[in-house]
């Protein structure tokens, strides 16, 4: 199951073992428990602290729990957890076997701290880039704090009769008590925040308790992290609020066009960005959604930006980089059935629809290439383009089209997502040529359609285009003095990483032009500016 330089990786990870586990497995005759059996014998052949036990009678088969010696509690894998995945199985072994995780204290204690019973069933996919961050945050709360978190993580191509019976039709999907919690991407710390009633309210006090920044970024995208790094090198105060760092990145497959870097993937792209922006010890505020712009009300004065949990920041000088979002194609049917066949990232959600027929929205590159992927997994593929020919790339357009299990509507708009029994079965679309409207019976659609910005927030305080984007000039600056935006949320042309790490940058620098012209705030103390 592992090649050579996976198990000599492993290996070496598993000396860092402190205690001994058990690897406690549930099998059959099938052929996914040979795989895991192997899978297990192999990883227990590396290290005299790891034993493999085949005596579990868990009713999901193939699967193993992963245990400290003499317990029987821990994170339980329904699934043969290699791909994206074999990066938590390390950490699940890794965390019980005593090796400390890499997480702040604060959170730690709140996991440690959590009481009640939370039952958690996660459902994964292995060709998922956003599902390892979920798997691992409730891994690590079920190994932390077994008394109050159980962990199931269940691969959906293992489990289809269980995935079709709760409707499972994208991934990461978890379960909390039988009900669902929460779907797509989330943070360690977000899923704490929502079991922790009170955990708003103490970090509404830590954020007003905080001092004024010179500059405050809103947004932790390539263009926050750009303007941080550029603004905390001229040694002033820097803060950046983000709902999640790294933004839209974070849910981007493939990046192969960063000028520098040959080839990466979002998550690691992200990662990278925050390590370098903590480099530069900026006061990073994650989790954290602005409600309100408030303006300062004359030369000295501090902008405010309210936050949703009720906390209020300040600051001399504010950019705004919110980035955007996948743009809804707004038909009946799409809200409805949103996770249960209408789905937005193919490379995610694409293995739940194996052997079934779908509908792409878009004839983007984005669109395109996610037909392309999903033709090899999926029995059929509609694309639906609005226009009279499809946008994307030759080479792209050129590759779709030799496909033989792609359908291409041009001049096609779309006009409703249909379903019965609570998930998706079919698309119409009116051909914009003839009048004719016709229905394509399916059983999931991709909607990839391009993006809208996140600026809902401001209308009525910074000028926005009639698309929503932030009105900017070549400096960056708004329409406000002391506020400055950057990247996907603005009216710069090309949503792309480099453009937005670009646009970042120059915000910043703007913004600390504009520092350096204004009068010291009155009761603020004084920051050093150097020459």
């Amino acid at each position: 199951m592992l090649d050579t330089t996976m198990k000599t990786q492993l290996q070496g990870y598993l000396e860092m073992l402190r205690q001994p586990i058990r690897l406690i497995a549930s099998l059959d005759d099938s052929q996914g428990s040979q795989e895991l059996r192997e899978l297990l014998q192999e990883i227990a052949g590396l290290s005299d602290k790891v034993t493999f036990d085949e005596s579990g009678n868990d009713a999901r088969k193939p699967s193993f729990l992963i245990a400290r010696e003499g317990e029987s509690t821990g994170v339980r894998f329904a699934a043969i957890p290699l791909g994206h995945e074999f990066t938590s199985l390390v950490l699940a072994l890794l965390w019980t076997g005593g090796h400390p995780p890499k997480v702040e204290q604060a959170t730690l204690d709140a996991i440690d701290g959590l009481r009640g019973d939370f039952r958690f069933e996660v459902y994964m996919s292995l060709s998922c880039h956003n599902c390892p961050d979920v798997v691992q945050a409730i891994s690590l709360m079920a190994i932390r704090n077994p008394a109050a978190v159980k962990a199931v993580v269940i691969d959906g191509v293992h489990f289809q009769q269980e995935v079709e019976q709760r409707q499972v039709m994208a991934v990461p999907m978890v379960f909390l008590n039988g009900e669902v919690f929460g779907s797509g991407r989330m943070t360690l710390e977000e899923i704490v925040a929502k079991l922790d009633v009170n955990a708003d309210q103490r970090e509404a006090e830590k954020l007003n308790a905080k001092d004024a920044f010179d500059v405050l970024i809103v947004g932790g995208g390539p263009a926050g992290a750009a303007a941080a790094v550029y603004a905390a090198r001229k040694g002033i105060r820097v803060g950046v609020a983000a709902e999640r760092f790294g933004g839209q990145v974070n849910d981007t497959m493939a990046i192969e066009n960063y000028i520098s870097v040959l080839e990466t993937d979002g998550p690691k792209f992200a990662a990278a960005l925050e390590a370098q922006v903590r480099h530069y010890d900026v006061d990073i505020m994650n989790l954290q959604r602005a409600e309100k712009l408030v303006p300062a009300t004359g030369p000295g004065e501090l902008v405010q930006v309210q936050m949703a949990n009720g906390a209020t920041l300040r600051a001399r000088s504010v950019i705004l980089s919110t980035g955007a979002r996948w743009r809804n194609v707004n038909v009946p049917g799409e809200a409805e059935y949103r996770n249960k066949g209408v789905a937005y990232c193919p490379h995610c959600d694409g293995p739940l629809f194996k052997g079934k027929r779908v509908a792409v929205i878009g004839g983007g590159n984005s669109g395109v290439e996610a037909a392309i992927d999903l033709a090899g997994i999926v029995q059929h593929v509609t694309l639906i383009e609005f226009a009279d020919a499809l946008k994307a790339d030759a080479v792209l357009v050129s590759k779709l089209k030799s496909l033989p299990n792609v359908d291409i509507h041009i001049n096609a708009q779309t006009t409703e997502i249909t379903g019965a029994d609570g998930k998706v079965n079919g698309l119409s679309f009116k051909d914009r040529v003839s009048g004719e409207t016709r229905h394509v019976e399916l059983e999931g659609v991709f909607v990839q359609i391009g993006l809208v910005p996140n600026t809902e927030w401001l209308k009525g305080t910074v000028e926005l285009s009639r698309f929503g984007e932030i009105v900017v000039d070549a400096k960056g600056h708004t329409n406000l003095p002391g506020v400055f935006a950057a990247g996907d949320c603005t009216t710069v042309p090309y949503k792309q990483i480099v453009i937005a790490a670009g646009e970042g940058s120059k915000a910043a620098l703007s913004a600390f032009d504009h520092l350096i012209r204004q009068p010291l705030v009155a009761n603020e103390t004084p920051q050093a500016v150097p020459a």
